[in-house]
């Protein structure tokens, strides 16, 4: 660790335009200039080993002069560039930058990324190379060694210097400051220091540098964010990833969970693994298509990392291990793995949803993160998993179990801790009850033991009270995180069948409308054989209210080519039903004594438990949010 202090004459004046540079109070030392940079020095990692470091006055160095030519990986292939290749069609360009055609010239890639990024529509007043020039010189001057803070936003964070030389590690710390100042509102970006000293390989000088990340970072496209600014912003895209991983690298997921006491901070370093952990020639190759694509391909490249990494190990291996500590050393050894080709391809076969269903998940993050007390300005805070060995207890399930089913939910709400609301043991079978003690609770988990000591249930995301939403006839609500799972004898998750297949849904404006489904009676009643035919009808879930987390998955945003395929929850007078089409996946009567099970349309699951079973005990667990 390296405490960075300062020694700066105070600079004059302010900046130039709208960006005005922090002015000394009246009266303080001129020889401090202290209040520039906040009220003390700040900790943090960095590669350098010397306290002070030499600051060049000129700001033009010269293109490739900042590049340890020693240390980079490949040497630059001779290669014949069409004069014409910027203008081609934006989906050609992800084509070329995907199969790393900018590889071959660093001069192209140099070329495409300041292009790329000048492309990239931002805030109207956003600081240039020129604003550089005149900020650096009021800060810096002609000082031959000084010792400089770096800004307070980038507070026990890495600072990866890649195959820079020693005026490049300069230029890199000169522009983070810089940033600092201009930037007044970032409180929290942990992955800047990376791509400032990625593209500083590829610019001409400090000012080109400066002002192309300046533009990424004022970005202001709908739906599309480039650099997270704030500890909330950050910590809502780990937790999105969080929900990504578990849906899309369900062996990961589970592994992490059952050897990891905290699943959140492992996640919390996803960004680290590309921007930090990676080698230089795999995490450029990350930059080419990031600049193009924006976050989402960030999530995919992790997720290619995750399922990979699940592929090299066994729990047994990792027995007592730090995941955190092994996922790290497997990303730096990558290329021992796979190629970085090889993984961009794998990256590339995950079938996310669209950029703006991951927006929506990212909001609903940040918004929860907000109601736990996280704020704009947030500094750093460990989360953990909310399921307490120490307090939790259930009829049903260990402690290290429900840790499995409490990773398994959305991020936004695994935040809070397990608070039961029903259980047959203590306030009996009756399923008014059980309407009276879910109600006003949102999302639930059902948790059902039968007598033959099989253990089932599902994760279920409305509140208990939209039943009544539809008045005499409930039809079916809820959304695409409902999800069923068995525990005893196999733990396994079945999800929404668009979580495994989104290709096959399309979005669909919010004022489509949809038939009515049947009521839970006429389910309940029918026999086996009867379901495929009377469960092919599907109601629109009705939005959520004002004060809601935003939901995720709701069905109004996809066009299904089948109706049977979105019946998550129903009850009744009769019973509940959870899952539908073809069969229900889960069905218990009105006395919460027998049930049913099979396979259904909805989550593609085999029976969870013998298909005819009797209830032993059964439990409903919902969020303590207050």
């Amino acid at each position: 660790m390296l405490q960075v202090g300062l020694s700066l004459p105070r600079s004059p004046g302010g900046a130039a335009g709208s960006f005005p540079m922090a002015e000394p109070a009246e009266g303080d030392n001129a020889g401090t200039g202290q209040e520039m940079f906040g009220s003390s020095p700040v900790t943090i990692v960095i590669t350098s080993e010397a306290d002070t470091w030499d600051i060049d006055a000129s700001s033009c160095l010269g293109c490739g002069q900042f590049v340890d030519w020693d240390r980079m990986p490949d040497p630059e292939q001779q290669a014949h560039i069409p004069r014409d290749i910027l203008s081609k069609p934006l989906k050609e360009l992800k084509k070329l930058a995907r199969e790393g055609y900018w590889a071959a010239s660093r001069a192209l890639r140099a070329q495409v990324y300041h292009q790329l990024i000048q492309q990239v529509t931002c805030r109207l007043v956003t600081p240039d190379a020129l604003v550089y020039r005149d900020v650096a010189s009021r800060l810096f001057g002609k000082l031959s060694v000084s010792s400089h803070p770096l800004p307070e936003f980038l507070e026990r964070c890495s600072m990866p210097t890649y195959c820079l030389n020693v005026e490049g590690v300069t230029a890199l710390k000169k522009i983070l400051i810089c940033i600092g100042n201009l930037f007044p509102d970032i409180t929290y970006s942990p992955i800047l220091p990376s791509l400032v000293a990625l593209l500083l390989h590829y610019s001409e000088d400090e000012a080109q540098c400066f002002e192309n990340i300046s533009r990424l970072i004022a970005s202001n496209a709908p739906h599309t964010s480039y650099i997270d600014q704030s500890f909330l912003a950050h910590q809502a895209s780990c937790m999105t990833f969080g929900d990504l991983a578990n849906k899309h690298c369900p062996a990961a997921h589970k592994l992490i969970a059952s050897t990891s006491e905290n699943v959140f901070e492992v996640y919390s370093k996803w960004l680290s693994w590309l921007f930090h952990d990676l080698p230089f020639n795999y995490a450029i190759r990350v930059f080419d298509v990031y600049l193009l694509e924006g976050q989402k391909v960030l999530y995919r490249i992790a997720l290619a990392l995750l399922k990979q990494y699940k592929l090299s190990v066994t729990s047994a291996e990792l027995e007592g291990t730090d995941i955190k500590a092994d996922l790290q050393a497997f990303v730096q050894n990558i290329a021992e793995h796979v190629t970085v080709e090889k993984l961009l391809e794998r990256a590339f076969g995950i079938r996310l949803f669209s950029r703006k269903e991951i927006w929506l998940l990212q909001m609903a993050n940040r918004k929860a993160l907000m109601e736990k007390g996280i704020t704009m300005v947030q500094s750093r805070q460990s989360f953990h998993l909310a399921v307490d060995m120490q307090i939790f207890s259930s009829s049903i399930v260990t402690v290290q179990e429900m840790r499995i089913i409490w990773s398994w939910i959305p991020e936004r709400f695994s935040l809070f801790p397990p608070l039961l609301l029903f259980s047959t043991s203590e306030d009996g079978c009756s399923l008014q009850r059980f309407y009276t003690c879910c109600e006003g609770y949102e999302p639930t988990v059902l948790l059902i033991k039968t007598t033959e000591g099989e253990v089932c249930g599902a994760f279920l995301s409305s509140d208990w009270s939209e039943r009544k939403k539809s008045g005499a006839t409930s039809g079916f609500f809820g959304t695409g995180e409902c999800f069923v799972f068995t525990v005893h004898p196999e733990t396994e998750r079945y999800e929404w069948v668009f979580i495994k297949k989104p290709e096959l849904a399309k979005a669909v404006p919010r004022s489509r409308q949809r038939s009515p489904s049947p009521s839970p009676a006429s389910l309940l009643s029918s026999s086996p054989d009867s379901h495929s035919t009377s469960s092919n009808r599907l109601t629109v879930p009705t939005p959520q209210r004002r004060g809601r987390l935003s939901p995720f998955l709701a069905i109004r945003h996809f066009l299904l080519p089948s109706k049977t395929a979105s019946m998550f929850m129903s009850g009744s007078q009769e019973g509940i039903i959870i899952g539908g089409g073809g069969g229900q996946a889960l069905s218990l009567d009105a006395n919460l004594l027998w049930g049913h099970t099979e396979h259904c349309e909805t989550f593609d699951n085999p029976p969870l438990c013998q298909e005819n079973f009797k209830v032993q005990l059964l439990e409903v667990w919902g969020f303590q949010n207050t």
